[in-house]
């Protein structure tokens, strides 16, 4: 057990050194969640818009301003996970099979990333938290970080899944960017103020985006809603340490016999 808990703490701090040594990636969480956020707020008008909030079952009237805001820190908080999770898991695959071969533990490993996909979407939900909150009145804090968090968990999940699969860097940064778009656009309350596009519900975002509008904009917290977040984050999670633990080698005297045979 200590082993193991040793193997767990030793991977999880290298990784999340891994993230702080991507400046890139430090740049886009300081930086591009504010800016992203001012830039809805300026750009979008303040006229107030009504739209039907399905997960409370009740319309809802905001300005467009304080919409754009909440849609654009999804938005956000989605393509850097995205991108910091995605950057870090494709860079280590060689020192993950080298320390693999060594004997390290397949299993710390696997969690010490998928602890690290939860703290660094648990603060850059707080991050952002407390951005919308400077920026516009929030009803319910603590929900929207909730809801935050879980938009990051997703994106996380996917980037440590892609970070897995793909050849190149550019693939990867290009699937998350173009499901971003498309997952938050289609969301957008400010463009789409009837919220029934046709399939929706099927987006990973679909749960987080109800539960950030309702615990933002009105006295009620979807919070059913947030768990369908929790769903895709186990489901691309879960996926993930599959590809992982497929794709990484093994000291096991089955991985043994194999090569021998190979050689």
């Amino acid at each position: 057990m200590s082993l193991s808990w040793t193997a767990f703490t030793e991977l999880l701090r290298c990784t999340l050194l891994g993230h702080l040594r991507n400046r890139l990636a430090l740049v886009l969480a300081v930086a591009f969640i504010p800016v992203w956020i001012a830039v809805a707020r300026l750009c979008t008008s303040g006229k107030v818009v009504r739209i039907w909030l399905d997960a409370i079952s009740a319309p809802v009237s905001a300005p467009a301003s304080q919409l754009g805001q909440v849609a654009s820190a999804l938005g956000a908080i989605t393509m850097v996970a995205g991108f910091i999770t995605f950057t870090e898991t494709f860079q280590s695959r060689q020192t993950d099979r080298r320390l693999l071969l060594a004997g390290y533990p397949r299993l710390p490993m696997l969690l010490a990333k998928l602890a690290a996909v939860a703290l660094t979407a648990t603060l850059l939900a707080l991050y952002t938290t407390i951005l919308l909150c400077i920026s516009m009145p929030v009803r319910h804090g603590f929900a929207l970080a909730v809801a935050l968090a879980g938009a990051g968990l997703v994106y996380g999940g996917i980037g440590l899944l892609l970070g897995s699969l793909v050849r190149g860097e550019l693939e990867g940064f290009f699937l998350i960017i173009m499901l971003s778009l498309v997952d938050t656009g289609l969301q957008n309350p400010v463009f789409n103020t009837l919220m029934d596009v046709a399939g929706v519900s099927a987006l990973p975002l679909y749960g987080v985006n109800r539960l950030a509008l309702s615990s933002a904009l009105t006295p009620r917290s979807a919070w059913s809603h947030g768990l369908l977040s929790l769903t895709w984050s186990l489901t691309t999670c879960a996926l993930a340490l599959l590809v992982l633990h497929t794709h990484r080698p093994s000291r096991s005297r089955w991985f043994r016999r194999t090569r021998v045979h190979a050689e």
